[in-house]
């Protein structure tokens, strides 16, 4: 469901209908009002937006049963309950933040926030499932060898970067904004050129928008280098079959991802190639998330240490 959020998401964005429920400063007859009706009328970007909130409004409350149901269940795995709480109190914010992100006319840093925030809620989600797995509870952490941790969390930081770029540059697109017209955004700083941009691979200093554009593109150059030489040294390591499954999972995402990333500037500006970018651009976070957590052991139940530590103490007794 968070994951179909994200999407839905980006339709908001692909079809304009960002302030689809009210202009900036609209206050609450913008949110959670739109325009000032509790359900939008017929219009399509209203009806757009609206799904949006609804979808945001069904996810929270799943955040909130998850959280009560870890709180029952699983008492003694306080990092599975801090987790889930954690997911519920994102959800809430994540609310707000798209409320503050409307309100402030889509201000490019809180398209990006609000962008980055929903990662960091679908990672922590892929953490509570895999922690509440019986057979990875206590269990060792997978032992990739020297650094190859410390790999894997350059690689899904970096694509968590370039995410976020992507997202403040999709942002620049305002829809409301007078300074900006439909089409004007950073995304078309460079025109049709990949990998270079008005002529030259990296002019930074050209303009403000370019400046943008080509932040995105930094971000990804060094993560599909970070992820290749993660990807080179799982194979060759072959750490365990999830690790090397992760690995080939990642390499065939990013290879799609700077194809159709590359075919979004050479294109115009295609809907569906929009939502694919980043789609899997989400999937591809999600697989380097999973790889690293097989890294990281989830900690055996407070009840289930104590009961080895009397266990223990008692053998030579």
């Amino acid at each position: 469901m968070t994951f179909l959020l994200i999407l839905v998401g980006g339709v908001v964005r692909v079809s304009d209908s960002g302030l689809g429920c009210g202009p900036a400063g609209s206050g609450f007859s913008g949110w959670p009002f739109c325009n000032g009706d509790v359900l939008p009328g017929l219009d399509l970007n209203s009806v757009i937006e609206y799904t949006h909130r609804a979808l945001a409004g069904v996810v929270g409350i799943m955040m909130i049963a998850l959280a009560m149901l870890a709180f029952r269940r699983y008492r003694n795995h306080p990092g599975l309950v801090r987790a889930s709480i954690a997911a519920a109190v994102l959800v809430i914010a994540q609310g707000l933040l798209g409320a503050a992100t409307v309100e402030k006319d889509l201000d490019e840093a809180l398209v990006a926030a609000h962008l980055g925030l929903a990662m960091a809620l679908f990672a922590l989600l892929l953490y509570i499932w895999r922690a509440s797995k019986p057979e990875n509870i206590g269990a060792p952490p997978v032992d990739g060898g020297p650094r190859f941790r410390g790999l894997a969390l350059a690689s899904g930081g970096l694509v968590f970067c370039t995410i976020v770029a992507g997202g403040y540059m999709a942002g620049t697109q305002n829809y409301g904004r007078a300074n900006y017209q439909l089409g004007d955004g950073a995304h078309h700083a460079c025109g049709k050129e990949f990998p270079t941009c008005n002529g030259e691979f990296l002019p930074f200093g050209m303009a403000r928008l370019v400046n943008i554009h080509l932040t995105h593109r930094v971000f990804m150059y060094l993560a599909v280098l970070a992820v290749i030489a993660l990807i080179i040294v799982a194979l060759r390591r072959h750490p365990s079959p999830g690790v090397v499954r992760s690995a080939h999972i990642a390499g065939g995402l990013v290879t799609c991802q700077v194809v159709v990333g590359a075919l979004n500037v050479w294109l115009d500006e295609y809907e569906a190639l929009i939502l694919l970018h980043l789609a899997l651009g989400t999937l591809l976070w999600a697989s380097l998330v999973g790889l690293t957590f097989q890294l990281y052991r989830v900690p055996a139940p407070a009840g289930a240490r104590s009961a080895t530590g009397r266990g223990a103490e008692a053998v030579p007794a």
